[in-house]
């Protein structure tokens, strides 16, 4: 089996730093608040394509035959190893075929467009689009790039993981997100190279956790279903060449749910004024999972590449998930002035309704009850609570229901 090397990972450096930017950590006082220990984020996602793909596809093409990029390169993915491939093909001046998942975000498709390549729509995973782009391969004669299961790749990747150890060399922890394994396989094989004491955790989607398993089964093992909002890591098959190296190097994996990824993203804008894809927060969200304490932290938010619908759906969510915004249902007697009493419990509480429904056919008997849902902004549990109790306290008996923006 072909080996990473030190040496290899030397090379990848020096050709990396032509195109990738080499970002500098950012201390965060929030999360190290949150986990009393110190926590340093890594931002690939203020990458020129958005996201850390670019070093292992530029790296993986500095290494082919000028034959072999003759060819032309096809390859898959969810969109940032897309970019990633458009970006450098476009450096060595070849051509790229793109085969992307009919469910990939606009924004990916288009920024893949803008590099020259071709994109194909096929499949709704990765899984699917890489078999469509194996047969394109074959049938064209492509020189296939993959995301993932390329040890090039991987060395390309772990790039990451030098530009961490020479800013903080006392690094205790690197968390790392698992799509297919790539990233991973670079940035702990790299690691333990250079230092064998410091923990490498992987991070996975709970819906999408195949490398998970894989290691429980102690072989590459297929998902039947993936099902996660990080679409850049909801991958079925991790890498078979990598996964002797994940297996290795890794000494954990935590899941996280999706609902955290959507606070996570809330925390990242409003404590970090940065806009990180779900998949580049799975590291975030697994902080809290981190039973440790006093340790210095590394999270690699790992892209940004979020269209602007998905954004509002994912800040609208963590809203109603961190009771910033609520939804009461109220009955009262339909007569004048209910309303007026109503709104002013809530005016006198600092609650800011954001919208009113009023539904008279609750009842046969209307002048018995009519419901009146209310949707509030708060600034928290503890203020939602407390209009709640307000409603209470003046004869009411609210509902809380599922909020609708």
């Amino acid at each position: 089996m072909k080996e990473l090397t030190l040496d290899k990972f030397e090379e990848a450096y020096e050709v990396v730093r032509e195109v990738a930017s080499e970002t500098k950590l950012v201390y965060s006082d929030y999360f190290s608040a949150q986990t009393e220990n110190k926590v340093y984020l890594k931002p690939e996602n203020m990458q020129l394509t958005g996201a850390y793909k670019l070093r292992g596809a530029y790296y993986k093409i500095s290494t082919l035959t000028e034959e072999e990029r003759k060819k032309g390169l096809i390859t898959a993915s969810a969109g940032n190893h897309a970019q990633g491939v458009a970006y450098a093909a476009k450096c060595y001046g070849v051509k790229a075929v793109i085969v992307m998942p009919t469910t990939t975000p606009l924004i990916k498709v288009n920024r893949t467009k803008s590099y020259g390549a071709e994109v194909i729509l096929s499949g709704d995973v990765y899984d699917e689009a890489c078999a469509y782009a194996y047969r394109l391969a074959e049938e064209k004669g492509y020189t296939f790039v993959h995301p993932f299961d390329d040890l090039d790749v991987a060395t390309g990747q772990g790039t990451i993981a030098m530009e961490i150890i020479k800013e903080l060399p006392l690094v205790d922890y690197i968390l790392v997100p698992i799509g297919g394994g790539g990233l991973a396989t670079g940035v702990s094989t790299l690691a333990k190279l250079l230092n064998p004491k410091i923990k490498v955790i992987g991070v996975e989607p709970a819906g999408a956790n195949c490398m998970q398993e894989s290691i429980r089964a102690g072989k590459v093992t297929t998902m039947e279903h993936v099902s996660t909002i990080a679409d850049g890591t909801a991958v079925k098959t991790p890498g078979t060449k990598i996964f002797p190296y994940v297996s290795r190097n890794l000494d954990d994996i935590i899941t996280v749910e999706d609902e955290e990824l959507v606070v996570a993203f809330l925390d990242m804008v409003e404590n970090h004024k940065m806009i990180v894809e779900n998949s580049g927060l799975l590291t975030v969200a697994a902080l809290k999972h981190l039973p440790v304490k006093n340790k210095k932290i590394v999270s690699i938010l790992s892209g940004g590449n979020m269209d602007v619908i998905t954004m509002s759906s994912v800040v609208q969510q963590g809203l109603v998930l961190r009771d910033r915004i609520f939804t009461v249902s109220v009955l009262l007697p339909d007569k004048p002035g209910e309303l007026t009493r109503v709104s002013g419990i809530i005016a006198k509480q600092n609650g800011n309704v954001i919208k009113l429904e009023h539904n008279q056919f609750v009842s046969i008997n209307r002048s018995a009850a009519v419901e009146l849902r209310i949707t509030l902004e708060a600034y928290g549990t503890e203020h939602k609570e407390q209009i709640i109790e307000a409603l209470h306290e003046n004869g009411y008996q609210p509902k809380v229901v599922r909020a609708s923006i």
